[in-house]
């Protein structure tokens, strides 16, 4: 019987890139290796990666994200020249929280082509699990630069930049669509990090009210959502930031949920959840009954393994808020949302992806 995402065993996307793809990609930079060997080698990767997630009996499947250097980088480079992820001098991703990377966008966004097409055929093509594409959200360049950062080379005008992004993402998620692409992801890290008092004030000192900045980007996003294609199903994944092992931000939910869960025209969200960093699950009681949690229990920033019974009481508890029958498990967020990955073993990769399908078997009965 047809199973429509999420999974009760569901991942966020990236996984820990394989040491020699690495190492050809420096290499590619500096111009030792052609883009052609370059490919060749992302496919060999991409074709382990999709082997790995059918050993561990997980029913989704992703490219690992390899074949981009951030997990938001490849997808708005596409569109101009932009990026969201400029990182500040001086910092050093010590362990702990790390700078927010900081947006610079030199020219107007423009979809001209389709960005992951030909990842989601490849992936079609690879296995009979359902793949599943991973894109950045369309709020994340205001977010880490807010207007200043909109209006200091390419737009005069804000609803414009706004206007852009929509056709942008809309023209994106249209064209994933009609290739037969029936699961899209959104990394939308902002509206995790509006909790943190840090984060509040960091946004004030630039001139922004980061309550009403909740409703803008849930208009924007919105926007892209509306009346697209009934066959693709379309969740928001939310973290507090992951680069190499640290974090962002943190607090809790509390200050969007009600909006997020309410007027965000998104079916099911998976929630990073793996940390005290996160709350606790209260905010969890005004998801509708229409509406789907995906519980990210499970950390990527440790090699440490989870264990089983503390993740079925975290379950149990967090079904005091949500109908056990409206939630399933995952990784808290990908592996390596960066290129070089965080500070986790392949084979601690590996238990823990297997970690969560055989805790959705022993709680639900089905991965």
């Amino acid at each position: 019987m047809f199973q429509p995402p999420p999974f009760r065993a569901d991942h966020v996307g990236s996984l820990l890139r394989p040491a020699a793809l690495l190492d050809l990609r420096r290499r590619a930079a500096r111009g030792e290796a052609t883009p052609a060997a370059l490919a060749a080698a992302e496919n060999e990767a991409i074709a382990a990666a999709v082997k790995l997630q059918e050993r561990v009996g997980l029913k989704l499947a992703t490219d690992g994200e390899f074949r981009r250097r951030s997990y938001h980088s490849y997808f708005y480079a596409q569109l101009g020249d932009v990026a969201p992820d400029v990182i500040p001098a001086g910092d050093a991703s010590a362990k702990g929280r790390g700078a927010q990377p900081q947006a610079v966008i030199n020219s107007k966004l423009r979809w001209t082509h389709p960005i992951h097409v030909e990842d989601f055929r490849l992936l079609a093509a690879l296995t009979r699990a359902t793949p599943k594409i991973t894109i950045p959200g369309p709020c994340a360049l205001h977010f880490r630069g807010g207007d200043a950062a909109v209006t200091a080379h390419a737009y005069d005008d804000v609803e414009e930049f706004w206007n852009d992004t929509v056709a942008a993402f809309r023209a994106e998620l249209q064209a994933l669509a009609a290739a037969g692409c029936t699961y899209v992801q959104i990394d939308e890290t902002a509206f995790a990090k509006f909790g943190d008092p840090d984060v509040q004030a960091a946004l004030a000192a630039r001139g922004d009210d980061w309550s009403r900045l909740i409703d803008t980007y849930i208009d924007a996003t919105n926007r892209v959502l509306r009346d697209l294609p009934v066959s693709l199903r379309i969740g928001m994944h939310l973290c507090r930031g992951n680069r190499g092992g640290t974090w962002h931000a943190e607090g809790s939910y509390d200050a969007v949920a009600e909006r997020l869960f309410n007027r965000l025209a998104i079916p099911f969200y998976l929630l990073e959840y793996d940390s005290p960093r996160a709350g606790d699950f209260t905010p969890l009681r005004h998801v509708p009954p229409d509406k789907r949690i995906v519980l990210g229990l499970v950390s990527t920033k440790t090699s440490a393994l989870e264990d089983k019974g503390a993740l079925k009481r975290r379950l149990d508890a967090a079904s005091r808020h949500v109908d056990l029958a409206r939630l399933s498990v995952s990784p808290q967020c990908g592996f390596a949302s960066v290129a070089e990955g965080n500070p986790v073993t392949p084979q601690a990769q590996e238990a823990k992806l297997r970690l969560i399908v055989d805790l959705a078997r022993e709680v639900w009965g089905t991965n």
